[in-house]
């Protein structure tokens, strides 16, 4: 059977209608909400939430409330003819491209109490950058109105941050986190990888392998040993500078003192000047 033509839409209206429609025939409707610069990483997702609803949408939208310097907003990806052709060749149904006056009145204010989350790891190095993320996904999510929202593991505190912002709202939908999909080489796939070099590339690997390296020593060393192993292999390398490497509990971030809860190791860097994030669950 022929893949129904991709629905393009590009005012909230538009694609309300289009998925209220779809509702009212008993239709299941999953959401894929990216930034563009579609990867295979974007593409799991998508198939994932192809086996859990009837309407997939994707929504492509580089929002600029969530960039703490106006040089990395300028110059983020935008190939939309690239990233079209692949979702029309994917299980996605409709893709949302709105303006940027489509998402943002002149005068908009927003702050939502995310609690210490927010400050901590890639809080302390993008100040506000969590509120600009739950500023534009609660207006994603009020014009889809999905019962099912997919995320990946490599952006964890923003899955944390984005379920604490789902319960101080109440908004009637199921977060489902996605394992991160890696090149073949280990490093988690990015919109951000097209800056490497190759030089950069095979640098950029160390990201990965001080995480594997932490899980394989998990039950060896204490948590201390493990992250001033971590961080001494990371600043070896004059390339590489590292923001953060930490272990926290997987609930609520915080820096773990003890090995009995489920833990997560996150690790940030620049790679010559692009900045990548990682990290894997310990235990």
């Amino acid at each position: 059977m022929a893949k129904e033509q991709l629905k393009i839409f590009t005012t909230k209206k538009e694609l309300s209608n289009y998925l209220d429609f779809n509702r009212r025939n008993s239709k299941t409707v999953g959401f894929v909400p990216t930034m563009g610069a579609l990867h295979d990483g974007h593409f799991s997702l998508i198939k994932l939430a192809a086996k859990k609803s009837d309407i997939i949408v994707c929504s492509i939208f580089v929002n600029p409330t969530q960039f703490n310097d106006p040089k990395d907003l300028e110059k983020y990806p935008r190939p939309i003819e690239e990233d079209i052709r692949k979702l029309k060749l994917s299980s996605c149904n409709v893709l949302f491209l709105p303006e940027t006056a489509e998402m943002y009145s002149t005068e908009e204010k927003w702050h939502a109490d995310l609690g210490e989350i927010e400050n901590a790891l890639e809080g302390q190095y993008r100040i506000g950058h969590y509120q600009g993320v739950t500023q534009i996904v609660k207006k994603l999510f009020d014009t889809v109105q999905a019962d099912f929202a997919f995320f990946g593991q490599k952006d964890y505190q923003q899955f944390c941050v984005i379920q604490k912002m789902v319960r101080l709202f109440n908004i009637p939908i199921k977060l489902i986190l996605c394992p991160t999909v890696r090149e073949k080489t280990g490093l988690a796939m990015s919109s951000r990888n097209i800056y490497l070099s190759e030089n950069q590339l095979k640098n950029a690997l160390k990201l990965s392998e001080v995480l594997e390296l932490t899980k394989r020593n998990f039950k060896l060393k204490s948590l201390e040993q493990l992250k001033t192993e971590a961080f001494s292999i990371l600043t070896k390398d004059d390339d590489i500078k590292p923001d953060y490497f930490e272990i926290c509990t997987m609930d609520d971030l915080k820096p773990a003192t003890m090995k009995d809860k489920p833990l997560i190791a996150l690790v940030a860097a620049y790679v010559g000047t692009t900045r990548l994030i990682d990290n894997i669950i310990l235990n």
